[in-house]
Order: structure tokens, then sequence, then C-alpha cells
């Protein structure tokens, strides 16, 4: 089969490996679609995501959707399309119970956190324990269900709102995931989606998805002390003073974006004066399942989905997904 491998920075390679043979308790999956994310770029372009070193080849991919090719078990039909739970859950800790994805020594598909590395997504076959299997409801295509994880994440931040939103809510960062927070609020109704970005590209693929304000970074002047919750979804410091600024008195600012790992200039004085909260959010729990059913029901969600490109020519995917102007969430095609 063929296998999509980052070997170090920039250094890329389609490469002939065996097919997996499923042990008990696996799946044998047939790769259609992976989304390319954040994560991904860091390990291409960088060779690196934050701390996790590219130590040996390595598959990236945990956005994705497949057919299922073998399971010794009978229990999956060969044909049955479906998404993926990318996370393996680690040692629970008391107190969070709820919360999964935060106990350690857990793992994901397409991370090099650990050594040996664990492989991603990005071939045509994988094996995964049949738990993290997701069967995707009639009507639902492979193409459209390679958004469920990413639309995870972002139905996971407004868990973390946690029944904060009200009627009018902040995005800030129309990238991929900046994008599926507001299609996902238009989904749950919010009477108010506003959003700013320093791209007029991605403003028009917010309106696109149901934004009903939006504002150019540097040309317009972003409302203060006016919105109940903010997400903050691009991760530049400056973006974060904005969304403690533009929150409202007792609101909330749910930090989506991944932050650098340094000290950062940030003004925090209107989050003691406006008692404003800043809440952190990680990956999901369980939030897939109920992404599989927003996709499912919301087939417009889908317009986040810019580009598809073969895995022959998963460079130039890269490169694509990687000018924020030209792209929204950009899929490699096995």
């Amino acid at each position: 089969m063929k296998g999509l491998f980052i070997h170090g920075a920039e250094d890329m390679r389609l490469e002939d490996v065996a097919v997996p043979e499923p042990a008990d308790g696996e799946v044998l999956l047939r790769v259609r679609y992976v989304g390319i994310c954040g994560s991904d770029l860091h390990y291409y372009f960088h060779g690196k995501n934050g701390e996790n070193l590219v130590r040996e080849p390595f598959a990236p991919g945990h956005e994705f959707s497949a057919i299922v090719e073998a399971d010794p078990s009978g229990e999956w039909a060969k044909g049955t399309p479906v998404t993926v739970h990318p996370a393996r859950y680690g040692t629970p800790v008391d107190g969070i119970a709820d919360r999964p994805h935060l106990w350690p020594g857990g793992d994901y598909l397409g991370s090099a956190a650990d050594f040996p590395h664990r492989q991603g997504a990005a071939a045509e076959y994988v094996l995964v324990e049949k738990p993290m299997l997701r069967r995707l409801p009639e009507g639902l295509s492979l193409r459209d269900a390679a958004l469920a994880e990413p639309l995870g994440v972002a139905l996971h931040a407004l868990t973390i709102a946690n029944g904060d939103v009200g009627a009018r809510a902040l995005v800030l960062g129309a990238g991929p995931v900046g994008l599926l927070i507001v299609a996902a609020l238009a989904a749950r109704g919010v009477e108010h989606v506003a959003v700013g970005d320093i791209q007029e590209s991605a403003l028009e693929r917010a309106r696109a998805l149901g934004a009903h304000e939006t504002f150019l970074i540097g040309r317009d002047d972003v409302p203060t002390t006016s919105y109940p919750v903010v997400f903050e979804c691009s991760g530049a410091p400056a973006s974060l003073t904005q969304a403690v600024a533009s929150a409202a008195r007792a609101g909330v600012v749910v930090q989506v974006g991944m932050l650098a790992d340094t000290a950062i200039g940030v003004n925090l004085a209107p989050l003691v004066s406006k008692e404003v909260q800043l809440r952190g959010t990680f990956r999901f729990s369980t939030e897939i399942d109920e992404a599989v059913d927003m996709l499912a029901a919301h087939p417009s969600i889908s317009q986040v989905i810019t580009h598809v490109l073969p895995a022959t020519e998963a460079v130039e995917a890269f490169a694509t997904a990687k000018d924020s102007a030209a792209s929204g969430k950009v899929l490699i095609e096995f």
C-alpha cells in the first residue's frame, strides 16, 4: 500500500509499505480522506510540533474517513463507512472522570509525542481499535465526514463555554477550527455570531457559514465589552488581548488556538476589572458523536472544505493548507 511519511522538516514521501494485519479487537480500514490539521503542518514544515520532534518516519493524520476493509470478529461489515475517534485514553484521574482526554498516558493518532510515534491515518490502510469507530449515518459522504474530528474540537470549545454563549458570541480567527465554531454556533441557533480575522477571504467563508457580522482586523474596530463569550482561535497574543477586551462584564474567553510555549505579551488587565473568565479547551471527549450528527443534519458545514488533492500531490496540499488566505480545510484523498 501507499503511505505518506514525514522524515523531517519539509521532507515528506509517499512510500510503499506492507498492509497491516488486524489483531484481536482491531479493524482494518481503507482510508479515503484525511484532513490536514495545524499540528500536521508543524510536523511537516518544522519537523516538530511544539516539543514533539519527528524521530522516525512518521505518518500524520488524525482527521479522516474510511470504509471497513476487514474485521476478524465479523462485527463490522466490509464496506461500512466510518470516521474515527483518534484518542486512546490513559490512566483515570480522580475528579475528572468526565474528561478522559485529560488523563495522562493516553495517545492520539498522528502524534509524535511518544516514541515509537503513534502513526496517523495518512495511508491507504490503517488499523484502529473497534471502540474508536463511528458509523456514518446515511447521507453523510466520506468527504464531509473527514470534518468530524475538527468539528468535535469546535463543539468541545462550546462545551467549555458551558452555556455562557447566550445570544451573542465573537470568534477571533477564522481558520478551519474557527470556521467550524461559527458553523456550530449557527447550527445551535445563536442569534448573533461575529467573526474577526486578518484575511478578508477567511471572513467571506465565515459569512457563508452563518456569521452575522465580520471585522477585518487592522481595519475595523472590534467592539469592546460586548460579547458574553469570545472564542480565541488564532493563538496570537494580540488576538487574546482583543478577546479579553471584547468580552462582556462577567463574560468568558475560551482559548481554542494553541499558544506558544513561551512567555508572551498579553494585556490581561480587563480580566480583573470585568471579572472575565479565561478557559482553555483541548481536543474533545465525546463531542465527535454530536459532530457526526451535525454534519449529517447541516450539510452546508462542508463549505469549510476548500481543497481536495490526491495523495500524490501531498506536498502541494500541505503548502495550500499553510496559506490561510487561499484555503479553509484541505483534504488529501487516498
